[in-house]
Parts: C-alpha cells; structure tokens; sequence
C-alpha cells in the first residue's frame, strides 16, 4: 500500500497542472517536458520554480510519510523508487511524464540529506558553469551517488540511489546526445508557447 501511495503522489503532474493555469499546455510546447526547465523556456522564473518545489515536494513527502508510519531500509528505497516513478511514468498522463530530477532530489533529500546537499551544490556549479541544466542533472546525481559510495552507505541505500541515477541517466539520454553534439539548449534560452489550451 505505501508503494502505491508513494507512486500516486509522484504522478501528480505539476508542470502540466501549473501551465494549464497559463492556458498553455506544457507538453505541446519546447521539449514536451513537464519538468522545470521546459515550464521556464515557456512561462518564466515564476511558474518554474513553483513546478520545481513541488516537484521536490512530492518525492520528499512521499519518503517521510513513509518513514512515519516506521518504513525504513529497502522499502523505505522502494518508497522513493515509487515516488520517482510515479513522476515519470504518471498514472495522469497516460504513464508519461518528466525525467524525474527534482523529484528524485526531494527523495533524496529525506533519505540522506548530506548526499542530497552534496549533489545538488555540484549539480548548481555545474549548471552555473555551463547554462547546461541537463549537464548539471547529470554531473550532479552522479557526483552524490559517488560521495556516497565513498563514504560507506548502507548496501540498501547504494542500490535505490544507483536506480535512481540510472533512471535519470535513461530519461536524459536524448540531452546526452545533444550535448555531444554541442545543438543541447542553455539555461536562460526562451520558447515560445505555440499551442494552448481554449480560453
């Protein structure tokens, strides 16, 4: 049950909920992304920090009700497994959904807090570095999977972070490619919204 729970919570699309109150439908528009990237190249600062926080919100709640109701070690990893999946596979939007960074961060965040801050302090160089928010999503994740194999964590804790990198590794493989090609989009870069919703 608190599996299903966990992947509920994460399938609330905030990105398609937010851009809808613009009358802008966030998956027609950019990328296609419900992330906080494609909602900022649409609708600005605002609206996209708002998708991000909740979007950290949902993973982070997810992880603590959990740990609540006195869930830990490998469902506790499961939780958050859930959570990250439910964001990128939405039961909402025909199990689609975005690459599953920020939720992951907010997962995280109530998991390890220490791996968390390390990551998302390398993940925010690296981005300010290269307007590269994607080169940031990877340099980042990565960076705090490795701090915490170098410090030792618990084996079930290793393995839902290592999951949780893969999933974004696979969400960003496009981006990959992009930016192998040097054509990837840099932070800051706006796009037009084209296609709205009536009204």
């Amino acid at each position: 049950m608190v599996l299903l729970l966990a992947y509920l919570f994460g399938s609330i699309p905030a990105g398609v909920l937010i851009a809808r109150l613009y009358h802008v439908n966030i998956r027609e528009v950019g990328s296609g992304n419900i992330g906080a990237t494609n909602v900022l190249r649409a609708l600005g600062w605002g609206p996209a920090i708002v998708v991000f926080l909740f979007d950290v919100f949902k993973g982070g709640v997810a992880v603590m009700i959990a740990r609540w109701c006195g869930v830990d070690g490998w469902l506790l990893g499961g939780v958050a497994l859930a959570a990250v999946l439910g964001h990128n596979f939405s039961i909402f939007l025909g199990f689609k959904g975005g690459k599953g960074v920020a939720t992951s961060l907010g997962t995280v965040l109530f998991l390890d807090p220490v791996v968390a801050l390390f990551g998302l302090v390398v993940a925010a160089v690296t981005m300010l570095l290269t307007r590269y928010v994607s080169a940031g999503s990877l340099v980042g994740t990565f960076a705090g999977l490795a701090y915490a194999y170098a410090v030792g964590r618990p084996l079930w804790e290793l393995v839902t972070l290592t999951v949780l990198v893969g999933f974004v590794y696979w969400k960003h493989r496009e981006n990959i490619s992009r930016l192998q090609a040097g054509n990837e989009r840099r932070l800051g870069e706006k796009e037009t919204p084209k296609k709205r919703y009536p009204g």
